[in-house]
Formats: structure tokens, C-alpha cells, sequence
């Protein structure tokens, strides 16, 4: 993916040993190639297997449905929304992170908006009812069923062969990314509301984070802040261009057959959207969090979002 191609990578292998003229170097291997399952990063970084790490935290949520706070489905429509969302919860975050697992926060990474792609016209959200949709986490899966659609588990790589041989009839995945992997080719309208993020946290185990000297995770922390914003602008960027690839407004190397239609968040989208928020998505959160989520929400994002949820 072109973030980790274009910046990740790049980061580790070149561009921190040139910063310390070659005191600290780094191997960095992506994660559908290390033969380790996502979904246990934290356990690998808490016990120092992976002593730095990325995990996305939908897929982490299993162990801990509170690190996702943040990625709700439809909590974050637009990037705005998303980083004031990200800094209202980010202390909380790196604390739920060192005391329960030993990681230290260095990083909040993001990538482009997931976005919902369709085989057939709709016009609005509430179009999809009734149709096969490809989700990737369980939330995501909630909300279709919210929608009166049907949740269909299919992995990334097998989003366009589903789509073609009709068990799936719409995917959520990301703008560019169904782009670059021939959305066009099998969908033909395309949602431009956010649903999910994909936000991942990037971490030391804290033992080995401590036995670094001071002046080299000075320089890590800085490195990796700056690295962070790079991503989130990059994100932003491929957004955007994910969008006008699908379009075909613009020429993205394979240029669309057919150009995707973009379909545009309605007003009645945007109440769709506060009202599965309010009544779908935070309780069916909160079911599987308990009440430390219900007080972390109303203390750190409740402001921003103008939802209060009930202690039990």
C-alpha cells in the first residue's frame, strides 16, 4: 500500500539511520508478509516478540473494544471529525496501552477513508437494504445489519472476485485502495462518506523502549510524530484522489472503463448518521466494553460528538 511503500518503509530503512548517522537502524517488514496474525500484535508487543509494532485497532478490538473508540463506524465522516476525535482520546489511549499492555505510544497512524462501493445505483444509505455487503470488522458488520443489509466476512484480497461472482453485492474498503485493486471494473457508484478509518497505533514494548538510551528515543519520539503527520496528510491526499481515480476526473495510470459514480452524503445521509451513531453503534459498543467505555466516552468525546451514552 502507498504508505507503506512510499513513507513506512523509506522511514525505517533510509531516512532514521541518515538522521543518526547510523546509530540506530531498522528492519521493517509489512504485516500480511511476517506470518503473524494481526489480530495478536498486542500480545507480540507486550511480550516484546515484536518489540515495535503497528496494530490496527479494529482488528485488536477483540481483546480490547476500547482502544477503537476512536474508528467507530460513522463516528468520523470527514478527517476534521477524525482529528478532533483522535486528540481528545489520544492521552487515554497511550494509557490504556502502557498500563494494561506494556506498549509505549509513539504513533497514531490512519489510512484513507473506507467508503462503500456498490454494484447497482443507490441513491442514499438507506438504498442498501437487502443487499450483500463485504465488511472487515464488527462493527462495520452491525452497522449493514443496522441498514437492513447483509454482512458478508471476505477478505481484502478476494473483495473482487466476491464482488464478481455475487457474494458480495457492495464492499467497504478504502477509496484508493478499491481503486488500485479494480473496483471500477466490478462496482459502479461509490459513496463518499467515511464509514471507518482503518486507525492503527504504532508502539514499543515498554521494556525495550526503557532500555534505549534517553537521546535515542528523544530522537524516535520526534522521528515518529513527524512520520505521523506525513501519513495523516498522505491519507487525506489519497482520499480525495482514491475518489477522482474512481471518477475517472483524473488519470490514474489504468483509467476506469467505465467511471464510477460518486454518490454525494445527503442530508438524509447525515441524520442516518447521527441516528445509527446514537442508537446502533455506540450501545452495541458499549454491550461489548462495559461501563469503563460509557464513562471514557461521556469524559473524552462526548463533547466533541454532542452524544452522552447511559452508566450503568
Amino acid at each position: 500500500m502507498t504508505q507503506y511503500l512510499k513513507l513506512e518503509r523509506p522511514f525505517w530503512e533510509n531516512e532514521l539511520p541518515e538522521r543518526t548517522n547510523g546509530r540506530i537502524t531498522a528492519s521493517i517488514r509489512p504485516l500480511d508478509s511476517g506470518g503473524l496474525r494481526v489480530q495478536e500484535m498486542l500480545q507480540l508487543m507486550r511480550l516484546g516478540v515484536v518489540p515495535f509494532g503497528t496494530a490496527l485497532l479494529a482488528l485488536v478490538a477483540g481483546d480490547e473494544p476500547e482502544l477503537n473508540a476512536i474508528d467507530l463506524p460513522v463516528l468520523n465522516p470527514d478527517i476534521a471529525t477524525l482529528r478532533r476525535t483522535v486528540a481528545a482520546f489520544r492521552q487515554h489511549l497511550a494509557d490504556i496501552l502502557r498500563t494494561r499492555y506494556d506498549i509505549e505510544l509513539l504513533g497514531i497512524y490512519i489510512y484513507p477513508a473506507q467508503v462503500l462501493f456498490c454494484k447497482a445505483a443507490f441513491t442514499d444509505l438507506d438504498d442498501i437494504s437487502g443487499r450483500k455487503v463485504r465488511t472487515s470488522s464488527v462493527g462495520q458488520s452491525e452497522l449493514m445489519t443496522a441498514l437492513g443489509a447483509i454482512p458478508v466476512q471476505v477478505p481484502f484480497a478476494e473483495i473482487v472476485n466476491a464482488l464478481r461472482d455475487g457474494v458480495a453485492d457492495c464492499a467497504i474498503t478504502g477509496t484508493l485502495s478499491g481503486y488500485e485493486i479494480g473496483l471500477p471494473e466490478v462496482t459502479t457508484h461509490v459513496h463518499a462518506m467515511a464509514i471507518s478509518w482503518g486507525i492503527s497505533i504504532f508502539g514499543a514494548n515498554l521494556a525495550t523502549w526503557h532500555n534505549l538510551p534517553a537521546d535515542d528515543r528523544a530522537i524516535l519520539r520526534s522521528s515518529v510524530a513527524e512520520l505521523e503527520q506525513r501519513i495523516w496528510q498522505q491519507a487525506e491526499a489519497d482520499t480525495e484522489r482514491g475518489l477522482a481515480c474512481d471518477a475517472g476526473t483524473i488519470s490514474c495510470g489504468k483509467d476506469p472503463e467505465r467511471p464510477m459514480t460518486i454518490v454525494p452524503s445527503s442530508a438524509a445521509d447525515t441524520q442516518q448518521r447521527l441516528r445509527l451513531l446514537e442508537e446502533v453503534v455506540l450501545p452495541r459498543w458499549i454491550e461489548r466494553c462495559g461501563n469503563a467505555c460509557a464513562e471514557a466516552w461521556n469524559t473524552f468525546l462526548a463533547p466533541i460528538h454532542s452524544i452522552t451514552v447511559p452508566v450503568q
